[in-house]
């Protein structure tokens, strides 16, 4: 009999298909968060908040979101590191449309207008788009609108007088002009003639202007934000700043300088251009640096730059009561001096701040010294203490100040090692965050490969090689990924190199509802995939087959935990393998073969009293012994030695054989011990003996 069955579900599985063709296509609207149709404004400028983490305050009832917008496309041709917009949100958006106000005072204002302009067309061409996404497009579109015609701001109108027209054509006559003063004749210009330099003065400026270029180049070619002119005057030097903290507000973001170095230098004056910072409150800096170069020509250009970065703080003070006198109008004696003391008096204060208090934690004392002794008796070897104790007490403690993590709610410092992702792939997301990482490191002194853990936002890290015991600090500083940015954060070590990134924890952010996951494990080489538990749409992040650590700018905020130095020891002489003098033993303990070196000075002494009698301070426990029989170095150890193992307080093996437990040195043996002369002599009479 033939079974039907299989040729029925054929035509079955056919006619389902053949229904599921004839149904009509419904297509599924996009979902809308819950936050988003109960209030949209919130929720946009929610959206801002998170991406561009801006300046906000209230202006005239709209609420003022500044933020700095850096292209996205690598090719951008113009020279813009960012855009500094001012966005405006009416109080009654979306019904009212908001504005942008370009804030960057090295654009024309004719190129800001088409900026402008062009966020207004954004704006109309897609009303119901939210803030996020009209700042992505104009973004997308910034090249285009600055390469538009610049507006014209400033219109000129000739206006022309016709009245003595108009009083003609009612009087039908001529109409005399009313006579005009004579204008007085112009004052000729003066000529003022350059500053003329003979042939052996340019010779040597220019000889002179090329050696100290080579210095310079030498010294600061291989650091971080480097860059030299096509032309060689201008150079982009790093500025490391040494009383930041002392700096205004305007000024404590600077990183870079601008020399501006001019071919006849040092005849013609030496100039800077502070980079990162304001241009109101670097001027008068600027102008000081210049004054103070133009004085003092006979430094080089690297002992003008470290002028700079030392005396950053004070040229500021400087130039801000040159600014009050010129406002005022008060003629007040130069306080040049007064502000280089008061400069010294408030490092003075910031360095007695920083100190920190000193806490002497005292060591206990060996067991065997608790007890005064007043002869040298061989009764001494008593007095030593069975109990091993714990090795641990011979280390020395560190301790150190507990940090807090800081959050940090502006732009990421770059400095350091730079984590990036080439590979990153997102789909259903808008940003990503490493929140916690767990990098393997290398050690600088042994390259011993270390394993940490739970490096999150601000918080600084420590801890010691697993072989040499060497420190290391590690901080991380995370940051937004996103479509146009695959950079995780910067890391700063010391001590240290970085050699993989493990497993770590990302959060994801959704695109739909702008709403923070909960943090995900990632693998390099994996596909993290998920749902969103607020809108319910599916995301997924993967990272790719490789990590890259990309140094930055020199300079680190970590600091290595600082233990007490240690202490030099004196060089004995010894031998392995050969017994010290008297096997160690001295004249207050005549059964001590060994000798001690004492953790308070690091010194060699056979006991305690031989210490305080060579020493002028009192003595404490010795964590290491001399082993009197192989003078070999060790930790301390109460009855024998871990290399020879020969016992060290005399007290082991009293003279007997004890069934193996006691001495086993014949000549060491008492008289009455039988073993002592036990196959001595004899043996081949017995063997005689026993054959017969």
């Amino acid at each position: 009999m033939i079974s039907t069955r299989p040729h029925d579900e054929v035509g079955a599985r056919r006619d389902k298909q053949a229904v599921h063709r004839a149904l009509p296509t419904r297509v599924v609207p996009k979902p809308v968060a819950q936050s988003e149709v109960k209030d949209p404004r919130e929720y946009q400028l929610g959206q801002i908040r998170r991406r561009y983490s801006p300046r906000e305050s209230k202006v005239d009832g709209d609420t003022s979101l500044v933020f700095k917008l850096v292209p996205s496309d690598p090719d951008f041709p113009f020279e813009l590191e960012f855009l500094e917009c001012d966005l405006r949100v009416p109080r009654d958006y979306p019904n009212k449309q908001p504005k942008l106000l370009v804030k960057n005072k090295d654009i024309p204002r004719g190129f800001a207008i088409n900026i402008e302009r062009g966020w207004d067309k954004l704006r109309a061409d897609r009303p119901n788009a939210t803030l996020l996404a009209t700042a992505n497009a104009l973004d997308k579109k910034l090249e285009t609108l600055l390469s538009e015609q610049k507006t014209e701001t400033v219109k000129l109108t000739i206006f022309k007088d016709t009245r003595h027209e108009e009083a003609k054509s009612t009087t039908g006559g001529p109409v005399q002009p009313p006579p005009q003063p004579a204008k007085p004749a112009p004052e000729p210009r003066r000529y003022v003639s350059e500053t003329a330099y003979t042939r052996e003065q340019v010779a040597e400026a220019k000889a002179r202007r090329a050696q100290e270029i080579r210095q310079l180049e030498a010294r600061m070619s291989r650091v971080g934000l480097f860059q030299k002119s096509s032309d060689g005057i201008i150079y982009t030097l790093p500025l490391e700043v040494k009383r930041r903290d002392a700096l205004p507000a305007g000024l404590q973001g600077v990183k870079s300088c601008q020399l501006i170095i001019p071919l006849l230098y040092p005849l013609q004056s030496l100039r800077v251009i502070l980079n990162d910072v304001e241009s109101s409150d670097a001027e008068g800096v600027e102008e000081l640096f210049t004054e103070k170069a133009a004085e003092q020509r006979q430094m080089s250009l690297m002992s003008h730059l470290n002028y700079l970065a030392s005396s950053l703080h004070i040229l500021a003070k400087q130039a801000a009561t040159r600014a009050n006198k010129s406002v005022t109008h008060e003629v007040l004696p130069p306080s040049e001096d007064s502000a280089d003391v008061q400069a010294k008096g408030a490092e003075h204060i910031a360095q007695a701040q920083e100190k920190g208090h000193v806490h002497v934690i005292p060591r206990p004392r060996p067991p065997e010294w608790q007890d005064d002794h007043d002869d040298g008796t061989d009764d001494s070897e008593e007095d030593y203490s069975e109990d091993t104790g714990d090795e641990g007490g011979a280390d020395l403690s560190q301790g150190r100040q507990a940090q807090e993590p800081t959050t940090t709610t502006g732009p990421v410092i770059e400095r350091g090692i730079a984590v990036m992702f080439p590979s990153l792939e997102m789909h259903g997301l808008e940003l990503l965050q490493l929140s916690s990482m767990d990098i393997n490191i290398k050690c600088s002194r042994c390259k011993t490969v270390n394993e940490i853990t739970g490096l999150k936002n601000g918080a600084e890290k420590q801890a010691t090689c697993k072989k040499c015991a060497a420190p290391f600090g590690l901080q991380f500083r995370p940051e937004f990924m996103h479509e146009h940015s695959h950079r995780a954060g910067f890391l700063e070590v010391a001590g240290c190199t970085v050699a993989d990134l493990l497993p770590s924890t990302f959060i994801p952010t959704c695109s739909s509802c702008s709403t923070a996951a909960q943090g995900r494990t990632a693998v390099r080489g994996d596909k993290v995939t998920n749902v969103c538990r607020s809108c319910h749409q599916k995301f997924s992040f993967a990272l790719g087959p490789e990590v890259k650590f990309l140094p930055y700018a020199p300079g680190t905020s970590v600091h290595l935990p600082t233990g007490p130095a240690r202490k030099q020891t004196d060089k004995l002489g010894l031998h392995a393998g050969s017994p010290l003098p008297e096997n160690g033993a001295c004249a207050h303990y005549r059964k001590s073969y060994r000798w001690f070196r004492f953790g308070c000075c690091g010194r060699v002494h056979p006991c305690d009293k031989c210490h305080d009698a060579a020493e002028g301070h009192a003595n404490e426990w010795a964590p290491r012994m001399i082993c009197g029989f192989c003078s070999r170095e060790q930790r301390y150890n109460p009855e024998s030695c871990s290399f020879c193992g020969r016992s060290v307080i005399g007290r082991k093996g009293s003279g007997y054989w004890e069934g193996g437990k006691g001495t086993r040195d014949k000549t060491l043996m008492r008289k009455g011990d039988k073993r002592k002369y036990k196959r001595v002599g004899g043996g081949e009479q017995r063997k005689d003996k026993k054959k017969d």
